[in-house]
């Protein structure tokens, strides 16, 4: 028996990951959590991640190594996205989580983080023949792939996620029209690869990665009476367009308390997914695409199948 740990350094959120494999390859999932570390606040507008989101996310990396060392988990993979590949201090910090953690970090690029997004997604079981446009919100940068079960036919990675979206556009809250106006004006603008893209591959589906997609899910599922995802959130799920939007429109009208009273509602996530969901809005509009399906898993389960790839 082999047992992994794998941690996501996101730019808000940080995931651990221990699991069990066994002789024929088969999973066993032994522990899973989530912190919202909140790495690029106050610093990613700036480029360099600040004292105190530095010292929160050493207190998490210290509490992990804890918690992968009671498990007895020999392989350690950790991955840093965009806030730490975009930070001036960016090699001073992964030094310090190796002194204090014995963690050895691996900073990936963007290219790198979309395949290992495709590689979860494709884990999860949402991906058929057909065409899909998979979305990834995180906190530093969003990332698109166009693939299908068996290939990538086209990935890129912008610096355009929901923490420096918030920065530019959160003027006020609830949001006001200007603002949401103002921030699909300038996705158009930075966007342009994307649109040409679409223009080339023709995706039909939008399969929206962890995170926002998520939370909208969670939300969804307890409106349905459905109490399910409360246990156990499936590697693969899907929301029609209309209850995204019913979803949408609500997190647009209410300010920060009023979304926290939101069944389903992470706190961690209460205002980024206005401007997650605004770029949601944005893609599914501009892009004419008809269905929403969610994959749980990513870049850390990206990880992971990569691993037991070559372990073939």
């Amino acid at each position: 028996m082999n047992r992994l740990a794998l941690i996501d350094m996101g730019t808000n959120t940080f995931h651990l990951l221990v699991t069990e494999v066994g002789e024929q390859g088969q999973l066993t999932e032994l522990y899973k959590t989530k912190v919202p570390v909140r790495l690029g606040q106050g610093g990613i507008s700036n480029g360099a991640i600040t004292a105190e989101a530095s010292e929160r996310a050493l207190k998490t990396l210290r509490e992990f190594r804890k918690i992968i060392d009671e498990f007895g988990a020999k392989t350690v993979r950790a991955m840093a996205t965009s806030m730490v590949r975009n930070a001036s201090n960016g090699d001073a910090f992964v030094k310090d989580i190796f002194k204090q953690t014995d963690i050895q970090v691996e900073v990936i690029n963007g290219a790198r983080e979309a395949e290992l997004i495709y590689y979860g997604v494709r884990f999860a079981g949402v991906l058929d023949e057909q065409t899909a446009m998979i979305m990834d919100i995180g906190g530093g940068s969003v990332e698109f792939i166009f693939c299908n079960q068996h290939e990538i036919f086209w990935k890129q990675s912008f610096e355009l996620g929901a923490q420096r979206l918030m920065d530019k556009f959160f003027t006020a809250d609830p949001i006001p029209a200007k603002s949401i106006t103002a921030e699909k004006a300038y996705l158009d603008e930075r966007l342009q690869p994307l649109t040409e893209a679409v223009a080339k591959y023709k995706p039909t589906i939008l399969v929206g990665s962890s995170g926002t997609f998520d939370t909208i899910c969670d939300i969804n599922a307890l409106r349905h009476g459905d109490t399910s995802r409360q246990q156990s959130i499936p590697p693969a799920s899907s929301i029609s367009i209309a209850d995204y939007y019913s979803i949408h429109h609500d997190l647009l009208r209410k300010n920060h308390d009023e979304r926290l009273t939101i069944p389903g509602m992470l706190e961690m996530r209460v205002d980024m997914i206005v401007l997650a969901s605004i770029a949601v809005d944005f893609v599914l509009q501009k892009y004419n695409l008809q269905e929403i399906r969610v994959s749980s898993y990513a870049l850390k389960e990206g990880v992971l199948y990569e691993m037991l790839q070559r372990r073939e």
